[in-house]
């Protein structure tokens, strides 16, 4: 329907444009006459041009024969200088003419004409320019500026590009507005101002009807003019528009500039806010009960309470342009008390809530209780926040879903996911239905503590309710399952999810395939990456890592090859992880030639340097060979690289340390360990037990684990020599 309106709009203006009445409302009366070109005329022209171009262009303003042929040429047609202009060959010389012209134009007999056809050669010019706008747009401004009637052939040109570009309306509205049409120019504004125009008010509308034709609007009309301004995007002009008015001591009120506030609010601009205020203020506009809710709203979402809080003690009690006062109402009171919730100021919230019930006419609903029980939800006070629910029922108050789901919500925040269960099915019995926000929640409880069987029985509980899950919702019910590893759920889910008319996002693409990696399915693995690409999603850095493990795993070094060049071919670099997963692969088959060669790669040709889990996999791999000498090798090259090795590094390294000849080496490892403020993990007390079992080897192992050096009796160790191995 709006379709169609805005074509039969849009063909009633081109029938207008198109309307001879209207054109010679625009242009010249007396449409240009066939070119008569007899032979004095075109000995003028020519001379006149051959003239122009054998003068420089900053002398045409002094030379004396350019002048006495201007004389002499306006005694022929007005025509002459048409095509004059044209035959200059362009825009730049075209302008410079015409200005030309314009100042010698007291000695022109019939100085509109002349000018007029002069401009419409310029204007054939300008539009043949690659980018005309803005010399379309001032040459329009010249003839308004210096009262030259265009042409019908003009008008035609400047109505067709402007039409191009949009600003056709702009055109209409300053025509009929020249001619005293006002209540014509008027309905075209209110057609530009409908929600859905096509061409939308700009900074260009407003000069027209403002600065150039002086038309002082109403509130409600310079309200949605406004209003448009700042839904457009334009909340600069918006902000010049009302600026030039205030110059002008146009008379105003406030609804316009809670228009522009609020757009400012929506962007969080809060210092041209108060400068906008401020102007306000001293051209004496008083703001109203809209400009006080605007103005503390935005304060609070700023979690500036304090400066929202000072600005509702000062309005409260001001009276407004229309001899009204300015009342706090309910949706100020509870703007408040949110604000002073979310950044924990519960005290100040309930004494704020017991003022709001001694204001007259402004009690408190719902949505007040509702921003108290979120306040205490975000702080963990689950059992106050169930106190005020009861509040709200002896109030009389009636909890809605909302209620139900901040409550719902802080629970499973705070790991209260049976207290959240219980809740909710209360509810349940007094007539408080959840909604998709509240399965969706305690789905996503579930999922978060693995508990996927009860994260199901909810899904199943939703639909039952005749809720429809959304795309949030399998996508959380796929990665509970992918983390259990419960595949076949997992495509059930899937299933559901395409059933529903949604699709699956790289996310959860990525998940999918590492499950069915995990359990060996390349047939589901192809099926996967088969519909990415039908969907056209393109893999990522994690898909590609995924698929060189699991073929890495499978001692598929073919495809690992593959892979990474694919994934170069597809502008991603390889990671540390893509790396890892290739070594690791190839120290699992004994292929460690092939891993230091990897290895030594990532230092020299690639961008991405080894990391802790990189050197940690190499070194157990020499460590299970009982090479302790390449094995300490990487470690020292961890330490000249300035990586630092980590509780496996030293486990590793431990491992293979099984003879008593190596003790003191053993030792001397443990001491850069508590140096390095390595904290042993079980696995390092168990290999050192098994080294260490003679009595004076359990004192040093104590010492060990108390952060004291074992390979020097008594000293602690020293927190700066690091490295100290050699």
């Amino acid at each position: 329907m709006s379709i169609m309106l805005s074509i039969s709009r849009r063909q009633n203006s081109y029938i207008l444009l198109n309307h001879s009445r209207f054109l010679r409302r625009f242009s010249y009366d007396v449409d240009p006459r066939p070119e008569i070109k007899s032979e004095s005329q075109e000995f003028v022209v020519v001379k006149f041009v051959k003239t122009l171009q054998n003068t420089p262009q900053h002398d045409w303003a002094s030379s004396e024969s350019l002048s006495a042929l201007v004389v002499s040429s306006s005694s022929a047609s007005p025509l002459v200088f048409s095509q004059i202009t044209r035959r200059l060959g362009s825009y730049s010389l075209a302008i410079s003419f015409f200005e030309y012209l314009d100042a010698k134009s007291q000695s022109l007999k019939r100085r509109e004409e002349s000018l007029s056809l002069a401009l419409q050669s310029v204007i054939e010019f300008a539009g043949s320019e690659p980018d005309p706008r803005d010399k379309l747009l001032r040459l329009y401004e010249i003839a308004k500026e210096k009262n030259i009637p265009l042409t019908v052939v003009a008008t035609k040109l400047l109505i067709r590009w402007f039409g191009r570009m949009g600003m056709v309306r702009n055109v209409v509205v300053d025509v009929l507005l020249r001619n005293g049409l006002v209540d014509d120019a008027f309905k075209v504004l209110d057609e530009m101002l409908q929600k859905e125009s096509v061409f939308p008010p700009n900074r260009i509308t407003a000069d027209i009807v403002f600065s150039s034709h002086g038309v002082s609007p109403n509130s409600v009309w310079l309200t949605r003019f406004i209003s448009s301004l700042c839904k457009n995007a334009r909340a600069n002009a918006a902000w010049d528009i009302l600026s030039d008015l205030m110059k002008n001591k146009t008379p105003l009120e406030a609804p316009p500039f809670n228009a522009l506030l609020s757009c400012l609010g929506r962007n969080m601009d809060i210092s041209r806010m108060n400068d906008l205020v401020l102007k306000m203020d001293e051209v004496k506009i008083r703001p109203d009960v809209v400009t006080l809710g605007i103005l503390i709203n935005t304060l609070c979402k700023s979690r500036r309470v304090d400066e929202a809080l000072e600005v509702f003690e000062q309005m409260r009690g001001k009276r407004t342009d229309d001899g009204n006062v300015i009342k706090a109402d309910s949706i100020h009171f509870n703007t408040l008390i949110d604000g002073l919730c979310k950044v924990g100021r519960l005290k100040e919230a309930e004494e704020l809530l017991v003022r709001m019930k001694l204001e007259e006419r402004c009690v408190p609903n719902a949505v007040t209780y509702n921003c108290l029980i979120d306040g205490y939800c975000r702080a963990g006070k689950l059992e106050t926040a169930k106190e005020v629910v009861s509040r709200m029922k002896e109030d009389e108050i009636k909890p809605n879903v909302v209620t139900v789901n901040t409550i719902v919500g802080g629970m499973c925040r705070h790991h209260g996911l049976n207290m959240a269960v219980v809740f909710f099915m209360d509810m349940e019995k007094e007539g408080v239905k959840g909604n998709v926000v509240t399965y969706m929640t305690l789905i996503h409880a579930c999922c978060s503590v693995s508990n996927v069987e009860k994260a199901m029985y909810w899904y199943e509980k939703m639909l039952e309710a005749g809720c429809s899950p959304d795309a949030k919702i399998y996508y959380a019910l796929i990665s509970g399952l992918c983390q259990v590893r419960r595949d076949h759920d997992a495509i059930r889910v899937v299933e559901k999810l395409k059933e529903g008319g949604f699709s699956l996002d790289l996310l959860a693409y990525n998940m999918l395939i590492g499950l069915f990696c995990d359990k060996n399915n390349a047939e589901k693995v192809y099926e996967m990456l088969t519909d990415m690409e039908k969907e056209g999603k393109k893999p990522d850095s994690i898909t590609y890592n995924t698929l060189i493990s699991f073929f890495g795993k499978h001692k598929d070094f073919e495809s690992v090859e593959r892979m990474m060049e694919q994934m170069r071919e597809d502008g991603l670099d390889p990671t540390v992880t893509t790396y890892g997963a290739v070594i690791d692969a190839y120290c699992s088959v004994g292929e460690l030639d092939e891993a230091l060669k990897l290895f030594k790669d990532m230092g020299l040709h690639s961008k991405v340097n080894p990391n802790t889990v990189i050197y940690n996999i190499l070194i157990n791999a020499f460590s299970k060979l009982g090479n302790f000498g390449q094995a300490l090798s990487l470690k020292e090259e961890m330490k000249m690289k300035m990586v630092r090795p980590n509780v496996e590094t030293y486990n590793a390294l431990f491992k293979c340390l099984n003879e008593k000849t190596q003790g003191e080496t053993l030792l001397k490892l443990m001491d850069e360990m508590v140096e390095q403020s390595c904290e042993p993990n079980q696995i390092t007390m168990e290999i050192l037990m098994e080294r260490l079992s003679g009595s004076d080897e359990l004192v040093k192992l104590r010492k060990f684990m108390q952060g004291y050096s074992v390979a020097s009796p008594t000293e602690k160790a020293s927190p700066f020599d690091v490295f100290s191995l050699g």
